[in-house]
């Protein structure tokens, strides 16, 4: 899974297991693609504490993947419903294709 994806899925599932400060700067580099120059004289600190702080944060989020597994399992099951999908359209069965439609939009 390319790198800023993988980012962005454990930020939306985790993101709210860290704390406000580390939100903000988070969202702000990974999300906004801010320097961390900018970031640092936004927020008032260190440059290599902002980059200090987005290594922690990565961190976090990954462990919280390893023990929950929640992007994991999405991940897969977004992949069972699209194949559902295909396999529905090359059997000509329309109500399961937008059922997995639905599906798919509501993940």
């Amino acid at each position: 899974m390319e790198k800023i994806v993988k980012q962005t899925l454990l930020y939306d599932f985790y993101g709210e297991l860290l704390t406000i400060r580390q939100r903000q700067v988070y969202e702000s580099v990974v999300l906004e693609d801010c320097s961390l120059s900018e970031v640092a004289e936004e927020l008032s600190i260190s440059r290599q504490g902002v980059h200090d702080m987005i290594r922690r944060c990565n961190q976090a989020l990954e462990d919280y993947e390893q023990k929950l597994h929640l992007v994991e399992r999405f991940v897969e099951l977004r992949g069972k419903v699209k194949k559902i999908s295909v396999l529905a359209d090359e059997a000509g069965i329309p109500e399961i294709t937008a059922i997995c439609s639905e599906v798919l939009e509501e993940l």
